[in-house]
């Protein structure tokens, strides 16, 4: 049998339409079940879970078939309730497949706590800047005779002796106490060598 006469022959085009049916087939298959478990075209509008607690958020993102996961803050946004969302991703009325991830940013407890820096014996000029450059907040200035004038002799939050080293939450008020420019200079060496012992 010559390759002419198997090419037009019935036997040949059957399988030929054969083929073809099982391929189309095939397409639809594959399509209806990547369709039915991948939701395609099933969209859920991302709900607005901004200042919910975390209860709330839960059950929320639970009756729209989402989950959520959280990432830790550090910045607290006096704004919005502790331990509350400050701001989600996908951003609320974004539409996404049913199961999807929400990213989280939680509000801490409060603002990060910040190592005050060594200043007494510092002018206010030097003093004032490094404070503020760590988020902390100037509050009463007050003098105290010292020959140094402007000089920092203590630092005070609340009322309360606080040294380098400390720790308070960013924004704290910090008080300082300086020198007048009116002491003699006996007693900076008596005050010299208090501190060395």
């Amino acid at each position: 049998m010559s390759l002419l006469k198997f090419l037009v022959s019935k036997a040949f085009v059957k399988q030929i339409v054969l083929a073809v049916i099982i391929i189309i087939a095939l397409v639809f298959i594959t399509r209806w079940w990547l369709g039915s478990t991948t939701n395609h075209d099933e969209r859920i509008a991302v709900p607005n879970v901004k200042g919910m607690t975390l209860d709330l958020v839960s059950q929320e993102l639970e009756n729209a078939d989402l989950r959520y996961f959280i990432i830790d803050s550090a910045n607290f946004n006096p704004d919005y309730p502790k331990y509350s969302v400050i701001d989600q991703e996908p951003n609320a009325g974004k539409f996404v497949k049913e199961n999807r991830q929400i990213y989280l940013v939680l509000n801490p407890s409060g603002y990060q706590k910040m190592t005050i820096p060594p200043i007494v014996g510092k002018t206010r000029r030097q003093a004032e800047p490094s404070l503020k450059a760590l988020g902390f907040e100037i509050g009463k200035v007050t003098y105290v005779d010292w020959i140094g004038k402007d000089e920092v002799r203590d630092i005070r939050h609340k009322g309360k002796r606080v040294k380098a080293g400390d720790r308070l939450e960013k924004t704290s008020v910090i008080d300082l106490v300086l020198g007048n420019g009116k002491g003699d200079y006996r007693d900076a060496i008596s005050d010299d060598s208090s501190d060395e012992n």
